[in-house]
């Protein structure tokens, strides 16, 4: 297991902080956070803790989407047939449950079609192109992909089939030849914020029909909770527009939640206010098990459920494929692992690659984090798929594995993804010829830096810092996510309170206590039942930690989440 590097950020000015912590009347600590976030003013602190609908971006900014709205709107005019259209993960299937929804309030000449995981794959399929030809479909809006698929687009084409394309992901050389591409990482679109998740893009899609069509916009907020679910699952930053659409996603969700998140929320435990972290750990697993275990259509038909029995019933079998998922996870992770523990020479190795005929395509991906979470190096876990070669790729901090599998393209059929996670597909005659130059691309352009697992710390802090109120100023910090992590503190020379022990086999239940200040508090520490000789070795010790809470027999108290012991 790498070490962890501690890197803490740099403190901000006496000046800065003491001006913001007054205007705010806030700890100066706290103030400190908001600084090194880009909050310096009273006003920025306002918009931060109150994220506001009204400053969301024009939707016409996006290229092409004046040629987009049209042809929407030329469709509902003639009442053609419209194919919504997504990828099977969380965020494809967010998107097509909002766009279909949302259109079907105008057309009745319209279905959705999520491509098969196993037969299809990723992306535009042919198979969903000659669907929509047979059945008379003659507009397709292309949700989460369609970016990196000109072949798929001309053969549309070339049947009279027209795509809309709203994706979120890198382009390749080639745009396709669609009615109109939206995705704001084109090298020529100006709009302001290029984050979006698949769904967002889709968001601004109808947001551009809505106003071009003196539509309400508000009328497009009940649907934020699908977006703050995206944006949660797809990892992308939490930052701009995202975090707008995530906050206000949220309170849907806490307070007024569809059927669909209703019935997940139950099958999934969660009696109280969710967090983004819930939603990511708790909700999108069981959505996105609907097309790793069976098909992900059923994720769309719960999403779209507007009883809350049927919801109920589809929800119960998103989490029977859920637990069927981390039963296939385990075996496989165990494997995996295996396979690189007797692996010669890799230690010397600066990436894992690697493949078996019988793996499930369905958890590649996951497979491949928990491979990052014991190796630490830029991972790819590949299975055989329809006489392919099929996989997922996940990276590390600092290093751009798209990039990487980009310098290897001349081995692959097919890929796409994004700066830490991507897809592949390959030849399997061509499969140690791409682990070779994987492995020779990541040697020369890795840093040492980036071989290591880094935990950021906002700062140091005195023990007597954490209490009830300071938590409540940092949980109105949410949602959390890249761009604005959850807060982690350091605190020094502490001592074991004399309760610290075990639990539940391999985690810590600490007593800590800070001699200087006799502050004591309670802390957890998940998987780190080793470090339990050091806490009881009566020598002082330091943990960098979130703040967090417990509720124990109906009693609920400020804890530590501990992230490291040292």
């Amino acid at each position: 297991m790498p070490q962890n590097q501690l890197v803490i950020k740099n403190t901000p000015s006496k000046d800065e902080v003491y001006l913001l912590s007054k205007a705010l009347n806030i700890n100066p600590f706290l103030a400190s956070i908001l600084i090194q976030r880009g909050i310096k003013t009273f006003d920025e602190a306002k918009h931060f803790f109150r994220p506001s609908l009204a400053d969301l971006h024009d939707p016409f900014l996006m290229l092409n989407m004046h040629k987009a709205v049209e042809r929407l709107e030329k469709a509902l005019a003639k009442n053609e047939k419209i194919l919504v259209y997504g990828d099977y993960d969380v965020d494809g299937t967010t998107s097509v449950t909002l766009v279909y929804d949302f259109l079907s309030n105008y057309t009745s000449e319209i279905d959705f079609y999520i491509p098969d995981r196993y037969l299809e794959g990723y992306g535009i399929s042919t198979k969903g192109i000659d669907f929509a030809k047979e059945n008379g479909f003659s507009l397709i809006i292309a949700l989460d992909c369609g970016i990196k698929s000109p072949d798929k687009i001309a053969y549309a084409n070339s049947l009279n089939i027209d795509f809309i394309i709203c994706d979120h992901h890198n382009p390749g050389d080639e745009i396709p030849k669609a009615v109109a591409v939206l995705d704001p990482k084109q090298t020529d679109c100006k709009y302001p914020y290029k984050e979006l998740s698949g769904c967002g893009v889709g968001f601004k899609l109808l947001q551009g029909y809505c106003q071009k069509n003196n539509i309400d916009v508000a009328i497009l907020y009940p649907y934020l909770d699908l977006l703050a679910i995206s944006i949660g699952a797809d990892i992308v930053p939490m930052t701009g527009e995202n975090r707008i659409f995530c906050f206000h996603g949220l309170n849907i969700i806490n307070e007024s939640p569809r059927a669909g998140v209703k019935a997940l929320m139950g099958v999934s435990g969660f009696k109280k206010k969710l967090s983004i972290s819930n939603v990511v750990f708790g909700l999108a697993p069981r959505i996105n098990a609907a097309g790793r275990i069976a098909h992900a259509k059923a994720a769309v038909n719960l999403l779209l459920a507007k009883d809350i029995t049927e919801a109920a019933d589809f929800a119960k079998d998103l989490n029977d494929n859920n637990l069927s998922r981390k039963e296939i996870d385990s075996s496989m992770t165990d494997e995996a692992i295996l396979m690189i523990e007797t692996q010669e020479n890799y230690q010397n190795l600066r990436s894992t690659v690697l493949f078996k005929t019988d793996w499930h395509k369905g958890v590649v991906g996951i497979v491949a984090s928990r491979c990052i979470e014991k190796y630490y190096k830029p991972t790819i876990i590949l299975t055989a798929s329809n006489g392919k070669a099929a996989g997922s790729a996940r990276s590390v901090h600092g290093f751009d594995i798209y990039e990487a599998i980009s310098n290897c393209a001349d081995v692959l059929e097919q890929y796409g993804g994004h700066t830490f996670a991507a897809g592949m597909t390959l030849k399997l005659e061509n499969v140690d010829l791409f682990r070779q130059k994987f492995e020779e691309e990541v040697s020369k352009s890795i840093s040492e830096d980036s071989l290591s697992p880094k935990i950021n710390i906002d700062m140091e802090v005195p023990l007597n810092f954490v209490s009830d109120k300071v938590f409540k100023i940092i949980n109105q910090m949410e949602p959390f996510g890249p761009g604005n992590m959850t807060p982690v503190f350091l605190t020094q020379n502490l001592k074991d309170g004399g309760n610290s022990r075990i639990v539940g086999g391999t985690h810590l239940k600490l007593d800590l206590f800070c001699p200087k200040t006799r502050k004591k508090i309670d802390g957890i520490a998940f998987g780190m039942h080793e470090k339990l000789p050091l806490i009881k070795s009566g020598n002082p010790f330091s943990v960098c930690y979130t703040i967090d809470e417990n509720t124990y027999n109906d009693i609920t108290s400020v804890q530590l989440s501990i992230r490291e012991i040292f």
